[in-house]
């Protein structure tokens, strides 16, 4: 490996392209061309005498070799940055990076979000950056150093990630307010027999648990509609088009109530970081901050 070949521009311009995966808004961003993106790209790659992504159609994605460079650019970014502000004498601005769901968004993370934006509460709290994904985006971002901290429902946890257990939330039936299982403080799988319930698309981790459980307990149900994400979930509730098993830190919206049901996995929800970010301040502080927020709000911790 040619280690004089391997400069600081081609790296800043790697992490560019590594959190987009795409070659145009790379370029774009970097105001460079598409062409010369391509060739600090591929260049960095011959440097390091390995591939730094793998296409699969239209779709790029980073090989394991491209998150740990993708890691180390922007860990080096970084630290340029707070170099630079120690001898202009300012105050590094680089703000953390949170990637996370839309249930935790909604449901685990938006009052803390809205205070830090609008500079509530606590001047410490590092300035954020939100991204928006999957469990396995979010992952694979900060495995890639993409976002300072992840947040999301792990069953299986990460051997190579720090994990921090928020909240554990049991399984819950939205319904109507006036259906007769409203009345009962506590369900078991075998009261949603014969009843038509609202559920993810069968590829959805949720869907998969909801629907073994249910087969072993030998219940009989029916589909009513696939819906993706929860506020859609909760408006076919509230249409009446069937009831819904979600994740209990799930609101119900006005003229719905929830139910807890036995039988189910509850939803652990994990935040984590790289191993090596366990002594940064920043993440201790949105971590301290994340789990106060969760204690008055009530989530059922273990």
């Amino acid at each position: 490996m040619d280690l004089a070949r391997l400069s600081t521009d081609a790296l800043a311009s790697f992490a560019v392209f590594a959190e987009h995966l795409n070659f145009t808004r790379s370029a774009e961003e970097l105001r460079i061309s598409q062409p010369a993106l391509h060739v600090k790209v591929n260049k960095l790659a011959e440097s390091l005498g390995r591939p730094l992504y793998r296409r699969q159609g239209r779709v790029l994605t980073l090989t394991r070799e491209g998150e740990v460079v993708a890691r180390f650019a922007r860990e080096l970014d970084v630290r340029v940055a707070t170099f630079l502000a120690e001898v202009r004498g300012t105050a590094p601005t680089r703000p953390l990076v949170l990637a996370a769901g839309e249930g935790a968004y909604l449901y685990l993370l938006g009052d803390l979000v809205r205070d830090i934006l609008r500079g509530r509460d606590d001047d410490r709290r590092p300035p954020l950056k939100l991204i928006n994904c999957d469990r396995a985006r979010m992952l694979g971002a900060v495995r890639s150093g993409r976002a300072d901290l992840g947040v999301g429902v792990l069953e299986t946890l990460p051997d190579d990630l720090h994990t921090t257990l928020l909240a554990s939330y049991p399984a819950t039936l939205v319904m109507p307010a006036d259906h007769p299982l409203a009345s009962r403080r506590r369900l078991t799988l075998a009261d949603l027999d014969g009843h038509a319930l609202v559920l993810p698309p069968s590829s959805r981790p949720h869907r998969v648990a909801v629907e073994r459980a249910l087969r072993d307990a030998d219940v009989d149900w029916v589909l009513a509609i696939e819906a993706e994400g929860w506020p859609l979930t909760l408006h076919f509730v509230s249409l009446g088009v069937g009831l819904a098993v979600v994740n209990g830190c799930v609101r119900p919206t006005p003229g719905l109530v929830a139910r807890e049901i036995t039988g189910l996995p509850s939803a652990p929800y994990y935040a984590v970081h790289l191993p090596d970010r366990a002594d940064d301040p920043r993440i201790d502080t949105i971590l301290t901050a994340i789990q106060r927020s969760l204690d008055t709000d009530g989530g059922e911790r273990r």
